[in-house]
């Protein structure tokens, strides 16, 4: 199916499932194309949603090899009108940067969504994990990053 029959089916549960599947069966030259005219959909909010959880998965799957770096930066300028989901490519670059210990700004980390700070509290990085534990954001990731100490036996004093 393509983006242009999917676009005909009224009910947007059906074209998120289809662009789901499009989305992770697409040839990475094509890539950006399919996900331009994903955007493309009526229905910004869902069309944004597709788009976001096909970037998750891959940079999921990316994050820790060298391919990650020219993917997100294609990516990049593949959504850079859409504001969402061109921080989301930023924090996980900030997620592979803390997780592979590359350098990393702790206010960055600070500022950043509660979808990242929890990711980053189930995480690796002892540092950021003990930063979380006393700063995070909200109860949720400090309770996260203190669980993950105490599992690493590094309880808070």
């Amino acid at each position: 199916m393509n983006v242009h029959e999917i676009l005909r089916n009224p009910d947007e549960h059906v074209r998120f499932a289809a662009y789901l599947d499009e989305l992770g069966l697409v040839a990475d030259p094509d890539e950006v194309d399919l996900v331009g005219r994903v955007l493309t959909d009526p229905d910004r909010t869902m069309a944004r949603s597709a788009v976001l959880r096909h970037l998750d998965r891959r940079a999921d799957g990316l994050y820790p090899g060298p391919a990650y770096d020219g993917w997100a930066r294609t990516m990049t300028q593949a959504v850079i009108d859409h504001p969402f989901l061109a921080q989301r490519l930023r924090e996980w670059a900030l997620f592979r940067a803390v997780t592979l210990e590359l350098p990393w700004q702790p206010d960055e980390l600070l500022a950043s969504s509660n979808w990242l700070q929890l990711k980053t509290a189930a995480g690796t990085n002892t540092e950021a994990i003990e930063m979380l534990a006393e700063a995070g954001r909200t109860r949720r990731i400090r309770n996260t990053a203190r669980t993950a100490l105490d599992h690493r036996g590094l309880a808070l004093d």
